[in-house]
């Protein structure tokens, strides 16, 4: 589906390109390399309690203070995600979608590399928090960047009724990364004493995630290009073409967005923790639960995405939107402190967000046409990621703070349902050829 521009802005051609020739090859360069941003993004979370106590001076007469500095660096990171969608998205648009996968992959090794050397607070002073602050910026406009560029990659290299299946890989990679930052950060403090991670363990994971993007730079030089060739022989379009010209399809990749990614974060980063603050449920048990319920969640994305590219995107995303709208208040109640509550309460909750997750990023490739398809997609999308996404634990802790935790699940609801209204009226584009 592909929208009519809303000015007197010359008609985008058409073009004739077909898929790459290896598809394997590009599902690879795409999924390795966006495995391992999310691995660089995810490993800060899992330390962030190591970073506090040695990048930031510690708190006077309240020994959250340096924790709470940290996190305020996350939020810094995640709000930098729509001006590197925005500016990641037009080099793709204007020089290729290998040339900003390959951009992005070296700016979150560069990124990560910066935090695994920041000094401490010790041997630096105010330097140090200067410097983490600078890294972090750097891994968000990496992050959104990603998510443009890969999603658009994917979409395109996709065969005849492949592009469901194409896209849930942007999901298995991401919850890989995830697994994979959860996983080393965990190993390090079960082998490490206390004092040797405090001095230099929680470097290891970030000058890691330095190495491991060298490696999926290797990749995705040998990808090929899918933008069209007779598309560098046309006007390049400027930097907020795809909002001026097609702002419709913009607000459309918000209101598709905006109950997806709230779901997506309450279900895989914020549950563990709800569980605790409400339920009192242990901390080990809710992260070993977020772990298993997160692994079943990669294997759910590419039946998602098959199904779609069979069935059509519309059901799936009304699965998804109509069904977290009505279930999520009692399967949040269904919580009662238990493992296997918390297990059967979340892989459920990932299976209705299956009918989002594996196929937004073929939704949003399938709303605008190629000339302006990346930037077009990563500037609404990482800003609604940023304003629900993001703030969902924020919003959740906050709630309960106020005595209101019960408002949280219907919060939860009420955007989901918002977004379903959006799904009713998107036209069915999974049998539709996508604009080259």
């Amino acid at each position: 589906m592909t929208e009519t521009p809303e000015t007197t802005a010359p008609p985008t051609p058409r073009g004739t390109a077909l898929p790459p020739r290896n598809p394997l090859r590009q599902l690879l360069a795409a999924s390795v390399g966006n495995a391992v941003e999310w691995y660089d993004w995810y490993a800060y979370t899992f330390l962030a309690a190591h970073l506090a106590r040695e990048v930031f001076p510690p708190g006077t007469g309240n020994s959250l203070v340096p924790l709470l500095s940290t996190f305020a660096v996350f939020a810094v990171g995640f709000f930098m995600r729509p001006v590197g969608g925005l500016l990641m998205g037009a080099i793709a648009d204007r020089r290729g979608r290998r040339t900003a996968l390959t951009a992005t992959i070296l700016l979150m090794g560069g990124s990560s590399l910066l935090v695994g050397v920041t000094p401490t607070y010790a041997a630096a002073g105010v330097l140090a928090p200067v410097v983490l602050v600078a890294a972090r910026l750097l891994q968000g406009l990496s992050v959104g960047g990603e998510f443009a560029a890969s999603t658009t990659l994917l979409v395109e290299s996709a065969g005849p009724g492949r592009r469901g299946l194409f896209s849930s890989f942007q999901y298995v990679s991401t919850s890989i990364g995830q697994l994979a930052a959860s996983g080393v950060a965990a190993l390090l403090v079960a082998e490490l004493a206390e004092d040797d991670m405090n001095a230099w363990g929680w470097r290891v994971p970030f000058l890691l995630g330095a190495v491991l993007s060298l490696a999926g730079f290797w990749i995705r030089r040998g990808a090929e290009e899918t933008r069209a060739a007779h598309r560098a022989e046309e006007r390049r379009p400027g930097l907020l073409d795809a909002l001026r010209h097609h702002p419709r399809a913009s607000l459309l990749i918000c209101g598709i967005t905006a109950g997806g990614t709230l779901a997506y974060y309450t279900w895989t980063s914020y549950l563990p923790t709800y569980a605790e603050l409400n339920t009192g449920m242990a901390k080990a048990d809710a992260l070993l639960a977020g772990t298993v319920s997160l692994a079943f969640f990669a294997v759910l994305q590419p039946i998602g995405g098959l199904l779609s590219d069979r069935f059509g995107r519309k059901p799936s995303l009304l699965f998804f939107g109509l069904g977290f709208a009505v279930l999520v208040v009692p399967l949040l109640h269904a919580l009662d402190g238990s493992f296997r509550s918390l297990v059967l309460v979340q892989c459920a909750g990932m299976v209705l967000l299956t009918g989002f997750t594996s196929i937004s990023a073929a939704v949003n490739a399938e709303i605008f046409p190629a000339r302006v398809r990346a930037a077009g997609i990563g500037f609404p999308y990482s800003l609604t990621v940023a304003l629900f996404g993001g703030t969902a634990p924020y919003v959740g802790t906050l709630l309960k703070e106020l005595g209101r935790p019960g408002l949280f699940p219907w919060y939860v609801a009420a955007l989901c349902l918002l977004s379903s209204t959006v799904y009713l009226r998107l036209p069915e584009s999974a049998h539709e050829p996508l604009d080259r």
